[in-house]
């Protein structure tokens, strides 16, 4: 049997994207994508991910939110936020490729973790593997990696086929989905599947990926007995892991990145707890819109245990952490950020 369709009635327990995401179904996918489309990108992003986690809201709950606005709205009746409704609006307003790109980042990495796997492999590995392909796939392939990974394994080709692969990437035109999806296939099977045997992670970043999920008072008791039993491990091991306090180093685009990828939900909790310096790096990378949408969630929030702050800031590091992995953020180590380039 299929999960049960989770119901909301609970007025108080909305966010305030979840309210704002309520009132554009109520108004219908018309009248609802043309309010939506004068968001701008963040904002988009930010009720889009509500909107796609509602489930089913009842009818009452409706007529208690829109209450609380002071114009008056005709009533829609219950209505049910799911991600073939999101997606419709979205493609009330935007191009196909952003309504894409926006589905793929709420519905998670399914179907896109080929290619960011791709962009992380060693470009010297990846253009061995590509010299004995046909200059087609790898055309293909260099066409759907990051540009700056791509142009780390272009200059790594024969001159010969090198210039056979630009001429095709220049020609390429749109790849059909069934011959993109038997070519993710073979590259899963035949490449990245023997690839992760022979480049497996260091034993530290594997210790690393976990302690960053341990709860901080069990974590310090780890530490402490590692530093006394293992001192060069306990450093290796440091020095590979980040705190939420060491997002504060983003940079401001990268951090809005960060929001972006963050459930809301989860991120005021994270906020909530935290030192008001840190709290306000945050808030100053959001547009104002989404400043106040922030701030009114974190402000109805009622009593939290330093737990669940602790675990909603772990989930937003890992936020961060994959999107380091990917190469679409870049989080400096320690005192980089204060480096002076001559």
């Amino acid at each position: 049997m299929g999960n049960p369709v989770k119901i909301r009635d609970n007025y108080k327990s909305l966010s305030g994207a979840e309210k704002t995401a309520i009132v554009f179904l109520t108004l219908g996918e018309e009248r609802g994508s043309r309010l939506m489309e004068r968001l701008d990108e963040d904002e988009i992003r930010m009720v889009s991910r509500a909107m796609a986690g509602l489930g089913n809201v009842t009818s009452n709950l409706v007529e208690a939110l829109l209450r609380a606005f002071t114009e008056r709205f005709a009533s829609a009746g219950s209505v049910i936020g799911s991600y073939e409704s999101t997606e419709r609006m979205l493609q009330r307003f935007l191009p196909v490729d952003r309504v894409t790109e926006i589905m793929g980042e709420i519905r998670g990495p399914a179907g896109r973790t080929m290619w960011e796997k791709m962009s992380n492999v060693n470009d010297g590995v990846l253009a061995n593997y590509l010299k004995s392909e046909y200059p087609q796939t790898t055309a293909v392939v260099l066409s759907k990696i990051r540009a700056e990974h791509a142009a780390k394994v272009l200059p790594l080709l024969p001159p010969k086929l090198r210039f056979e692969v630009i001429e095709r990437m220049i020609q390429l035109e749109a790849v059909q989905r069934e011959v993109l999806m038997d070519l993710e296939a073979t590259l899963h099977a035949e490449f990245m599947t023997n690839y992760a045997r022979t480049h497996g992670h260091d034993a530290h970043e594997r210790m690393a990926e976990i302690f960053n999920r341990v709860d901080r008072d069990t974590l310090n008791d780890i530490l402490g007995d590692l530093e006394r039993n293992l001192p060069d491990s306990a450093q290796r091991i440091k020095q590979l892991m980040f705190t939420f306090e060491d997002l504060m180093r983003l940079d401001q685009a990268s951090l809005q990145t960060v929001i972006r990828r963050c459930d809301p939900g989860r991120l005021a909790i994270a906020l909530k707890g935290a030192e008001p310096a840190q709290r306000e790096r945050y808030l100053s990378a959001m547009t104002d819109r989404g400043r106040l949408i922030m701030e009114d969630e974190i402000d109805n929030m009622g009593p939290l245990r330093m737990r669940d702050v602790h675990e909603a800031q772990s989930e937003v590091v890992q936020v961060a952490k994959s999107l380091a992995d990917d190469g679409i953020i870049v989080i400096p180590q320690a005192g980089e950020a204060e480096a002076v380039v001559y």
